[in-house]
């Protein structure tokens, strides 16, 4: 067996706080242990800075990335979009929490684009206990504040703004 680099994984500052991050090479396969270096890189970040919380944004699906991103957490948000796809995936990642006793919530995202889809994921959530932080409509402001170097919240003021304070407050409790 060869052994081969993949990609590259960094820390950067960001006007909002540093970033630990990872660049993985064309073609190149992201794994549980580059999941784990980023994650325990992460948690000595936030030690040297008295960070009192770490985001980690994990891949979707069941695999040894998403294991890794799993492990050690305190709670897991699962973003979902209302397609069937979404749903199956959702519904895998629930049962991978349940299974490492992880708490986990859920944000419906483009919720509007199948109002059908989201009112199964909504029963789901219930049927599975897990509470729903909202659901955000699909808007090109998103577009546009990337394109601008800004995140939703300070590029606009609307009712996608107004739903991702209404979450994040959720999740700061």
């Amino acid at each position: 067996m060869k052994d081969c680099v993949n990609g590259n994984w960094f820390v950067s500052q960001t006007r909002v706080g540093p970033l630990v991050h990872a660049k993985l090479n064309a073609g190149g396969e992201n794994s549980g242990k580059l999941v784990t270096q980023i994650r325990n890189r992460a948690r000595e970040v936030a030690e040297s800075t008295k960070a009192k919380l770490i985001l980690t944004d994990g891949p979707p699906g069941i695999g040894c990335p998403v294991i890794a991103s799993l492990a050690a957490a305190e709670s897991v948000v699962i973003v979902t979009e209302p397609t069937a796809s979404g749903i199956h995936d959702l519904q895998r990642v629930a049962e991978l929490a349940a299974h490492f006793n992880i708490s986990a919530s859920v944000i419906i995202n483009k919720a509007d684009i199948n109002y059908n889809k989201a009112e199964e994921i909504e029963s789901y959530a219930r049927d599975h206990h897990l509470t729903v932080l909202g659901r955000i409509p699909y808007d090109p402001v998103f577009t546009k504040a990337q394109l601008s170097g800004k995140s939703v919240a300070e590029f606009a003021d609307n009712p996608v703004t107004g739903e991702l304070k209404k979450i994040w407050n959720l999740l700061s409790i």
